[in-house]
């Protein structure tokens, strides 16, 4: 071999390696690592100052709170959640933006309208809040608050090397599934919540860099807590009959039912908590007292509540209890979420469905006893269920619960009852928590990444400028000489302050234009018709709709629907080529090529 082939291979060779460097796929793999790391440390330190906080208030520092809080002096237990929640209303009133609390309907809403982008100062601030508000003993979850912090970091990394949208989505996606992965101990789990409920699709350019995060995250999880499951059964439940089946069926729909109920609480809640006089941030001390009031009770509801739910898997409730708990979650999670508390829904979705399923296989057991399995199938049946009709991710609850429990025996029931609960809600209520959360702000990401794209092109970006108007008092003979001018053979009527009164088209005057009468009185105001507007802030997809509503080839566009001022056309062959090409950039982001 001679020294200049050997020179032209090593040249191929080192341009190849650069290629391969400067790939997509290489780049986002390593950040993956990256992210994964500190997704899987974020979740411990959440963990960790969540314990830091409940030690300050109730002395204790660990998920058996309720068995702690038993032995407590019943002021205590009202004193730390309203003083806790006086807290965390100040701060979150102070340093979060709208004094909201952050969670994954944040998420969803960056993923969908602002390219990935968010705040790392704000998911900083939003953890600690959602850490004291879980430390101090209001009813929320603690994945939530992980999953906006995991986002956070993964769109804090995208953001310092300057990548674009569609990256900066992937990685923030990496983010979450590691935090879920990490918080969970459930690695596919966290991976597939990440594509179902952020990024909304399944292309190999997302998959493979988030499923590298959720491995680490889920490595670095397991190197400090170990590997266990959140959730460790006394023994592996088997199906006793297929008969069960229809019970499974009927227990789907029963979580339907509470998981709208569930949904609607919160809502209630909100409103009721939005009539209290005061300032807003005295609300979350109202939220605590009350919850506090109800831990007098059933101290099960203090916190995540992984206790209470546990030891219903393990088969330890009678069935009165667990309805009382169940009803008493779903209270306590409404008025800690309506009050203003930081915290997510997913655990007390599962305390919920544990609930629900344990009370609803004893009742089963009692009618048919021959052939029903242990009611602690029931409860993982119902765990699953109702969180996933509740967060609209059938598919990663399904198996976040298999990963949660470690039981691969009843899955089938589990996806039955799953489906048909996800299948309910969303005929019925419409939405998810977290989409309904998103229609309170007026926002609707639920039609997919299309319509999110088509939400982002404004008329504004399509008008066209060089159309034909004439004053309201214009002639017909000047009506019919402007508009053998018109450019789009339509003429725009307007007022003297530039206000559009209507549209005069060739079709609109053909009539008397050839009735051989001169019409002297007739003018432009008495000749225009009414026809639809658009305003310019509306965007392409509204466009779309009115254009194929009204049939009409072009539209005016005006400043707003009330005072009407003129800005020019938009024609329908220029928003469907609009529509044409998002629709297709949208088609290449998933496919990753663009």
């Amino acid at each position: 071999m001679t020294l200049a082939r050997v020179l032209s291979d090593r040249r191929r060779m080192l341009a190849s390696l650069r290629r391969f460097g400067r790939s997509d796929q290489v780049v986002l793999s390593v950040m993956a690592v990256l992210i994964g790391a500190a997704g899987g440390g974020a979740a411990i330190g959440f963990r960790y100052a969540i314990d830091a906080v409940q030690w300050l208030g109730f002395g204790y520092a660990g998920e058996a709170l309720a068995s702690h809080a038993e032995g407590l002096d019943w002021w205590l237990l009202l004193l730390v959640p309203s003083l806790g929640g006086l807290l965390v209303g100040l701060f979150i009133y102070r340093f979060l933006p709208n004094g909201q609390p952050q969670g994954v309907a944040n998420v969803m809403e960056a993923t969908a309208l602002y390219g990935g982008r968010m705040s790392l100062g704000t998911g900083l601030r939003a953890a600690a809040a959602s850490a004291a508000s879980i430390g101090c003993g209001a009813s929320v979850g603690r994945e939530g608050p992980v999953v906006h912090l995991g986002a956070v970091l993964g769109s804090w990394l995208a953001l310092r090397f300057h990548l674009g949208r569609r990256l900066t989505r992937t990685l923030l996606g990496c983010g979450v599934a590691a935090a879920v992965a990490a918080s969970f101990n459930a690695p596919i789990a966290g991976v597939f919540f990440a594509l179902e409920v952020v990024v909304g699709h399944y292309a190999l350019s997302a998959f493979a860099p988030i499923v590298i995060a959720g491995v680490v995250g889920t490595l670095v999880s397991r190197m400090h807590f170990g590997d266990y499951p959140a959730f460790v059964l006394d023994e592996q439940f088997q199906i006793v009959s297929f008969w069960e089946f229809p019970a499974f069926a009927l227990l789907g729909a029963v979580a339907a039912v509470v998981a709208i109920v569930f949904i609607q609480s919160v809502a209630i809640s909100q409103k009721s908590f939005a009539r209290l006089p005061g300032p807003v941030w005295i609300r979350p001390a109202v939220a605590g007292l009350l919850v506090g009031s109800m831990a007098l009770v059933f101290p099960q509801v203090l916190g995540v509540g992984y206790e209470a739910t546990d030891q219903a898997l393990g088969q330890q409730y009678a069935l009165e209890l667990l309805i009382a708990l169940a009803v008493a979650k779903v209270a306590a999670t409404a008025i800690s979420l309506g009050g203003g508390f930081g915290g997510g829904v997913f655990s007390p979705s599962l305390f919920v469905g544990a609930m629900t399923g344990g009370a609803f296989g004893l009742i089963a057991a009692g009618v048919f006893p021959n052939l029903a399995t242990d009611h602690g199938a029931y409860t993982i049946v119902g765990m699953g269920a109702v969180a996933g009709a509740v967060l609209g991710a059938p598919i990663s609850t399904i198996l976040m619960v298999f990963e949660l429990t470690g039981d691969y025996e009843i899955t089938i029931a589990l996806m039955v009852a799953t489906a048909i609960a996800s299948v309910v809600v969303k005929g019925t209520f419409g939405r998810s928590f977290f989409q309904w959360q998103l229609a309170q702000r007026g926002l609707d990401i639920g039609q997919g990444q299309e319509a999110t794209l088509l939400a982002q092109v404004k008329v504004r970006s399509l008008i066209d400028r060089s159309y034909a108007a004439v004053a309201s008092g214009a002639t017909l003979d000047e009506i019919k000489r402007e508009l053998a001018r018109a450019p789009c053979s339509e003429l725009l009527v307007i007022d003297g302050e530039g206000a559009l009164l209507g549209v005069i088209t060739f079709t609109d005057i053909a009539a008397v234009v050839f009735d051989g009468e001169a019409h002297a009185e007739l003018t432009a105001a008495k000749l225009a018709r009414n026809a639809p507007v658009l305003t310019a802030e509306e965007d392409l997809q509204t466009a779309v709709r009115v254009f194929v509503g009204s049939g009409e080839p072009h539209i005016a566009v005006v400043d707003s629907r009330k005072e009407k001022r003129l800005l020019g056309l938009v024609h329908e062959h220029e928003v469907m080529a609009a529509y044409q090409r998002t629709l297709a950039r949208a088609r290449a982001e998933e496919r990753g090529e663009a």
